[in-house]
């Protein structure tokens, strides 16, 4: 507890932009963020008033982390189960738990998990040799079943040399099916350690290059039982794996209906929309649920909105503040959010939201306000 404020204090493990993101969410709820970073020049370093420097899959740093914070949570999913584990059994409540967060770090055990649930999957197997791959049958997409995000440790594969270095290597890789895809979509659901939950409103996703660029809310032309069933699955998943905190649900849309990619156990690039888009941020929504306190309103803050990233582009052109400048003369109606981190081409530096009663005009000012960050210019 701060004897200052009163309030307890929450620590988030890992130091980029949605600790950035959740710490914004933390000041109006009278708190600063506690941030385990492994640079001081990481995004939620830059900003946040109390930042230990340390690596989070060292035990003791993130013992020493933990000492002063009344709950721990993450910005990402790649700390140690067996850290986690460490943590919670000398008495620090860290959410999600070791047990749930499994299931968002191994695509193999998520896979049979929710096999074993029956909610709706691609076909899939376990996947060890270049015969087996053939007898699932080609074209299939392979994944590494450990440390993949925004398209790594995805394959399209239609013949097994294309990734002969990959069997060979002994990873663990699991094989589904290519399915026909309509869109992909999202869901987000938080759930507290009571069990209370509060789901979103269902989004579409536009990938590029394994790279989220763009979210739609609400997913424009998803009929309300398709929606329903999105988000009752997620309330479902939620519950039987014993999420606490935030969890986005990724979706496929395919002719037979929809089918669950993956999973994510903290705020998610789905949910940045929420911020101005819903009436309770999925950041707030996250320092909520782990806090146990009773969930927030998600309804939509206007009839339609689009969050669109902001891509590291080409070196040279105009400076940053000059973009900015620029950017909100011409699109003074959209928000921009900058992470504070150092540009690289296709690197996720922001993102920008427009909220209005037409999708199209969102979206069309959203990706102007894009461009102009990304390159310096308007869009020709």
């Amino acid at each position: 507890m701060d004897t200052r404020t009163g309030l307890p204090v929450v620590g988030m493990i890992g130091g980029g932009q949605l600790a950035r993101m959740t710490h914004q969410a933390a000041i109006a709820l009278g708190q600063s963020l506690r941030v385990l970073a492994t640079d001081p020049d990481e995004s939620a370093a830059l900003v946040a008033a109390e930042v230990q420097l340390g690596r989070h899959t060292d035990l003791a740093a993130l013992r020493d982390f933990a000492k002063a914070c009344d709950v721990v949570t993450f910005d990402h999913e790649h700390v140690p189960g067996e850290h986690i584990r460490a943590l919670a059994a000398e008495g620090h409540k860290v959410f999600p738990g070791a047990d749930a967060l499994h299931y968002a770090q191994d695509k193999h055990a998520m896979r049979q998990k929710l096999s074993e649930l029956g909610a709706p999957v691609p076909r899939w197997a376990p996947l060890r040799t270049a015969a087996e791959l053939v007898e699932f049958g080609l074209p299939a997409v392979v994944k590494t079943a450990r440390g993949g995000y925004d398209g790594r440790g995805v394959f399209v594969v239609d013949d097994p040399a294309e990734i002969s270095d990959l069997l060979a290597s002994g990873a663990d890789l699991i094989v589904e099916e290519k399915v026909t895809l309509r869109r992909e979509l999202a869901v987000q659901v938080a759930r507290s350690p009571y069990g209370q939950v509060a789901v979103y409103p269902v989004v579409e996703t536009v990938q590029r290059d394994g790279i989220c660029v763009e979210v739609l809310a609400p997913a424009p032309d998803l009929s309300d039982d398709a929606a329903l069933e999105a988000q009752q699955l997620a309330i479902r998943i939620a519950h039987e794996l014993g999420v606490v905190g935030m969890l986005a649900v990724e979706l496929f849309e395919t002719p037979d209906g929809l089918v669950i990619n993956e999973l994510a156990m903290r705020p998610h690039n789905s949910g940045h929309w929420t911020i101005e888009g819903a009436r309770t941020s999925q950041f707030e929504q996250h320092l909520r649920a782990v806090l146990d306190y009773p969930m927030g309103e998600t309804s939509l803050a206007a009839p339609a909105v689009a969050m669109v990233n902001v891509l590291g582009g080409p070196e040279g052109g105009i400076g940053v503040d000059e973009r900015v400048h620029h950017l909100m003369a011409a699109e003074p109606g959209v928000k921009v959010h900058l992470y504070g981190k150092q540009t690289r081409p296709g690197r996720k530096i922001g993102h920008v939201t427009a909220l209005g009663a037409d999708l199209a005009d969102c979206r069309a000012r959203a990706a102007r306000a894009a461009h102009w960050l990304t390159y310096g210019k308007a869009m020709g």
